[in-house]
């Protein structure tokens, strides 16, 4: 199990430094200079040079690229070109809004989806099985932000549930808080939910098929029973895989939204600091945003691990 663990930080660091490389170089073949656009058409060379010398725009690419990934290894994403400020700084009150609401949307996603599911594959060829399917099929078609707006016209104003856009702010309370985040996370959760239930619908329909469904079903077991107790357990491993790569589609989803939804999250900082050329901060947050999915990837095959410990040992191979 060690080396298993040790081969995924491995893998872990290694794609973090790729995916640096590669937002890195891609933010330097953007058209336009950070600091013309900060100082507008007019400015005098003089200026403009003394400003590149500022920012470290005139060092070398690998200088600019190691003093950036240093500081980033440390916490340090670096100065934002628009406010001056460390992005750190920024950052941090943005976290606030855009974890709740991406933990908020996977809670729908995963806790809509496996009862869907299960209930479905449970149910294979059924009125059930088939409302439940179209009803899925319908929202995979959906975009989340157009859900959005259908969400804020009935919920924010025909029925005045909640807020139309807008964060009331930790500080006034926990339900204020989770308030304004509820129409963004149905709008990012609920299409996400319906691509897990198909999955998990076929995941327990295979395991429903297998040796030891049929072998306890033979001992006596109830079907709801073996259902719930043998193949639903089984069937989680690919149903965690599209949980782990829904996470990068969350992530992009939540820019979107938060858009839509006017939240103060990292998602606007990221639109802002596009609009405002300030490459620094895209480039860290595009960075930052990179590692989390990396991250989660990792803990998806440690519990690959835990729920197969074959493939932390090697048996499966």
């Amino acid at each position: 199990m060690a080396a298993y663990v040790s081969g995924r930080i491995l893998s872990l660091v290694l794609t973090t430094l790729a995916a640096s490389v590669v937002v890195f170089l891609l933010m330097q073949l953007l058209p336009g200079d950070p600091a013309a656009v900060m100082l507008g058409v007019n400015a005098q060379p003089e200026t403009l040079a003394a400003l590149r010398r500022q920012m470290g725009l005139d060092e070398p690419l690998l200088t600019r690229y190691l003093s950036w990934i240093g500081g980033f290894a440390v916490g340090d994403f670096g100065t934002s070109y628009t406010y001056s400020v460390p992005i750190a700084e920024l950052l941090g009150p943005r976290v606030m809004v855009s974890l709740p609401l991406a933990l908020m949307a996977m809670a729908i996603s995963v806790g809509v989806a496996l009862p869907v599911g299960v209930y479905a594959a449970a149910n294979r060829g059924r009125a059930g099985d088939t409302a439940s399917m179209g009803i899925a099929q319908v929202a995979v078609a959906v975009p989340n932000f157009w859900l959005g707006l259908l969400l804020i016209l009935l919920f924010a104003l025909e029925l005045r549930w909640f807020p139309a856009s807008g964060f009331a702010g930790w500080e006034n309370g926990l339900w204020p808080g989770i308030r304004s985040l509820i129409l963004p996370a149905l709008a990012l959760g609920l299409p996400l939910a319906a691509i897990l239930a198909r999955v998990t619908r076929s995941a327990v329909i295979e395991a429903l098929g297998e040796d030891f469904v049929r072998t306890a079903r033979a001992k006596g077991l109830s079907r709801r029973a073996t259902l719930w107790l043998h193949a639903t357990p089984n069937a989680l491993i690919p149903v965690i895989t599209i949980i782990g790569l829904q996470f990068s589609f969350l992530m992009a989803g939540t820019i979107i939204i938060e858009n839509v939804f006017n939240l103060p999250g990292v998602g606007r900082l990221v639109f802002q600091s596009i609009a405002q050329r300030d490459l620094i901060t895209v480039q860290s947050l595009v960075t930052l945003l990179a590692a989390s999915v990396i991250v989660v990837n990792f803990l998806v095959d440690l519990a690959y691990g835990w729920l197969d410990p074959r493939l932390s040992t090697g048996g499966a191979r």
